[in-house]
């Protein structure tokens, strides 16, 4: 046999192959037909399907989309039990056996606004609960823990201390994960050496903002609406303050605002009531009763507009506009969150960005917000634009919110609003770790225990003249702050 034909029948073979393979692939194919398999039926969609469609007033069908954007939303329904400790603690419970998982998060009325004259006191005593707890060190919290496959956090705000804890509904992991949650809670040792390193972070912290024009503008603002009362004071405390805060401090605040009757406990998860019950006995059991933290002093508005710039060797100058808002449980808080997300939360659809950012470019992004607090909180407006566009920018802030102030908004801009709200609203309670941080919220803030239940009806009820008449009860725009932080722009840069 000749050298070509060993060729030729060479290649034959491995074409037959490929050929081979490539049918034994094609045949695999999702999706595919396999011999003596049922001819699938004709992909029915939903404009082909007479049942599932709707007939609008004027005989035409309803396109899917349509359908989306009219369609009624359902009631969100979740089942808070709730009651009270003997030593006063509020208890709120909702039992959830869908996964083996158990949420529990403690929330004290020991915020930054309890920090008196040490301000920052708040915020290390709640970072130093995991750094040594009843016999075990930081490293001992971390490694069982972590053994025990739970998670357990820290948080400290301008309104509260939270504790939370994560762990397996299973008793022989949940039971351990508890005990060490109780601890961490109730005996914490504050050790010397840990709180020298926090402090040491939190001074490094202190410098980093010296270098943020963002911060100071923060800073600047919140202390220029409410001075010496407790929402002024900064969270992360003052060089001095951090300087003299010592271990005594730590075990005083503790011992004072840690304690029963200023807790709210919030749990969900695989456990019954029973076994709730008796995870909140033990919370209180190892708690002081105390007393609760006494309501705080409330601000007044300011009389007239003011202004104060940070100078900053900045290209960009950011601006905080604004005054004070309302409270947690306003009875205007649904037609103001409304309000506010077509006037400046709404992203790229909301009216502060399209006048600011798109139809004059002079931001990358502009964004209010209403942060109701248990004294009235703020109302602020922030974004940051070049040097020499200061002015213009503002005028344009003032223009828009004193508009929307008095005219409220149109009937697309609420329409809209209504429909990203309550499209967005079921991720926010998408999980159990959500719906906990919401029982904590309502427990503390003494919301109605339908709060949940109730949201989507609220947010549907609310209409034009509630969100004009809202505004214009709690917004001013004569009697604003403006916060400027930046680098003055020269007359020569400013346009005009």
């Amino acid at each position: 046999m000749s050298e070509e034909s060993r060729i030729s029948r060479k290649t034959l073979s491995i074409m037959t192959l490929v050929i081979t393979l490539f049918i034994v692939v094609l045949y695999n194919l999702p999706g595919s037909r396999k011999p003596g398999s049922v001819e699938p039926g004709p992909l029915i969609l939903p404009s082909q399907s007479s049942e599932t469609l709707q007939e609008r007033e004027d005989g035409l069908k309803l396109t899917s989309l349509e359908m989306i954007e009219n369609a009624k939303s359902k009631p969100y329904k979740v089942r808070i039990e709730a009651w009270n400790t003997p030593n006063g603690a509020k208890v709120l419970f909702v039992q959830a056996p869908e996964i083996p998982m158990l949420d529990v998060r403690v929330v004290f009325d020991a915020g930054a606004a309890r920090d008196g004259d040490l301000p920052g006191l708040a915020s290390i005593t709640n970072a130093m609960l995991t750094e040594g707890a009843g016999i075990a060190d930081v490293d001992t919290i971390a490694r069982t823990f972590e053994g025990l496959g739970a998670n357990i956090n820290t948080g400290s705000y301008r309104d509260m201390a939270v504790v939370s804890l994560r762990t397996l509904s299973d008793p022989q992991y949940r039971d351990p994960a508890l005990t060490l949650f109780y601890d961490v809670v109730a005996q914490p040792t504050f050790p010397e050496s840990s709180l020298e390193r926090l402090r040491g972070q939190m001074l490094l912290g202190l410098q980093q903002e010296q270098q943020s024009p963002g911060a100071l503008a923060q800073k600047a603002f919140f202390e220029g609406l409410y001075g010496d009362l407790p929402y002024g004071i900064p969270p992360n405390g003052t060089e001095d303050s951090l300087t003299r805060i010592n271990g005594e401090d730590l075990r005083r605040f503790h011992s004072s605002h840690y304690v029963a009757s200023n807790m709210v406990i919030a749990m969900i998860g695989a456990i019954d009531r029973t076994q709730a019950e008796l995870i909140a006995l033990q919370l209180d059991k190892q708690l002081p009763v105390g007393q609760a933290a006494p309501p705080l002093q409330a601000a007044t508005s300011l009389p007239q507009s003011k202004t104060q710039h940070v100078e900053f060797p900045s290209s960009q100058t950011h601006i905080m506009v604004g005054g004070l808002g309302v409270k947690r449980g306003d009875p205007d808080w649904f037609a103001l969150y409304v309000g506010n997300e077509i006037l400046g939360a709404g992203g790229f659809s909301a009216r502060l960005n399209k006048i600011i950012r798109q139809d004059n470019g002079l931001a990358y992004s502009v964004y209010s917000h209403f942060i109701p607090m248990a004294s009235q909180g703020p109302f602020l407006i922030n974004l940051q634009t070049r040097n020499d566009q200061t002015q213009q920018a503002l005028t344009l802030l003032n223009q828009t919110l004193g508009e929307f102030v008095k005219n409220g908004p149109t009937d697309q801009e609420l329409d809209d609003a209504k429909r990203h709200i309550l499209g967005s609203f079921p991720l926010q309670t998408a999980s159990n770790s959500n719906i906990v941080d919401y029982l904590g919220l309502i427990g503390f803030y003494n919301l109605p225990l339908n709060y949940l239940d109730t949201y989507i009806g609220q947010i549907e009820a609310v209409d034009a003249q509630a969100i004009r008449k809202a505004f214009q009860r709690v917004v001013n725009p004569n009697a604003l702050l403006t916060i400027t932080a930046g680098q003055t722009a020269s007359k020569g840069d400013t346009q005009q």
